[in-house]
């Protein structure tokens, strides 16, 4: 335990006078505990299991998972990573990597009291944020960006249901990507899927993490991950690294590259995640987190989906104002333009120096 979660005790609230009342964090031998509560808190998703304390300290990153315990019953959980990057600043988020985090809790009393002990915790971390990836509004007041949105709905059983629900334009690129030939793979390679999505996030200008980060997700969530890849005559075109949790699916990390958008393989590819949806009893199909007017924002609603403002909140510790880390900041526009153009190879091999902290 490093010396700011052995301090932890020190951070007290007036509340935690009370003897009933104990936050604590999350050590191996509670997994199991802080996962059963995760399984049964409506407000919990994927992004709140106790494996993404084994992927934030996998990367080289500090975690505090922190949960409230009232007569030795967990009433509420925040997952926190600390993120220190020369380039991008000190931040405590709840969670890295991940779209949603936030508290989930079952008492309005475990929420504020797990809140301020985050609050506490920054400031006494010297951060210059505290970060909540919100998907509702919390009720604090803090620092807001209109700029994250999420996409889901509900999915029917029927595969042809689903695919009259996909509005016409896009529901022609499907039948294209159908016509070309393509078949579905169903896999736990990341070496197939890993050229594939990297050369499609170099494409778009972006870092990309190493391999071994992927291998460490299917190794921690086990069949809770899953790699859909799309092939044309034997050679995979596009690929789609898949999250379960409960009654949902999330494809989160995926692409291809020039070969994939002229066969509308990447079209296919998520009518095929779709169907493997249905597969497994999925009822909730979530597409994920995009920017406001980005090319994938505007993807996901040409599928039908209607776009849900993320509540995004940042507590302001030793900063003047939020981060900006958004593409669209014109003092990220040449660092862009120029990763657009860089080998593949090089993207690989650099690339996991600067995602790390691209949280």
């Amino acid at each position: 335990m490093n010396a700011a979660a052995s301090n932890l005790r020190s951070i007290d609230t007036e509340q935690l006078l009370m003897t009933d009342i104990t936050i604590k964090t999350l050590s191996s031998a509670d997994y199991a505990r802080w996962d059963s509560f995760v399984e049964h808190c409506p407000e919990a998703t994927f992004f709140h299991q106790s494996g993404w304390h084994q992927v934030i300290e996998g990367i080289g990153h500090e975690a505090y998972f922190l949960y409230l315990e009232r007569n030795d019953e967990i009433e509420g959980i925040l997952p926190l990573g600390l993120v220190d990057s020369y380039l991008f600043g000190k931040t405590l988020i709840s969670t890295p990597f991940c779209v949603y985090g936030g508290i989930a809790a079952l008492s309005d009393e475990a929420r504020q009291m797990l809140d301020q002990y985050a609050c506490n915790l920054g400031k006494q971390l010297g951060v210059d944020t505290v970060d909540f990836r919100n998907r509702v509004d919390s009720g604090h007041g803090r620092h807001k960006q209109d700029l994250y949105y999420t996409f889901r709905k509900n999915i029917s059983s029927v595969d042809d249901d689903n695919l009259k629900a996909i509005p016409r334009k896009q529901r022609a690129m499907v039948r294209k990507g159908i016509k070309a030939g393509l078949t579905r793979q169903i896999d736990k390679d990341p070496y197939r899927f890993y050229p594939l999505y990297s050369e499609s996030v170099r494409n778009l200008g972006t870092p990309v993490m190493p391999v071994s980060f992927y291998e460490l997700l299917l190794s921690v969530f086990g069949d809770q991950v899953e790699i859909v890849t799309i092939e044309h005559q034997g050679k995979a075109v596009c690929s789609v690294l898949n999250f379960y949790f409960r009654d949902e699916i999330m494809p989160y990390y995926g692409g291809g590259g020039d070969e994939a958008r002229q066969l509308k393989a990447n079209d296919l590819m998520y009518w095929e995640v779709m169907k493997r949806a249905v597969e497994r009893g999925v009822k909730v199909f979530d597409f994920g987190r995009s920017k406001r007017d980005t090319g994938s924002f505007r993807f996901k609603t040409h599928w039908g989906f209607e776009p849900i403002p993320l509540n995004y909140e940042c507590l302001l510790v030793n900063a003047d104002q939020p981060p900006n880390l958004n593409p669209a900041n014109p003092k990220y526009r040449y660092f862009i333009k120029a990763w657009k153009h860089l080998p593949l190879k090089v993207s690989q091999v650099v690339g996991p120096y600067l995602a790390k902290d691209l949280v």
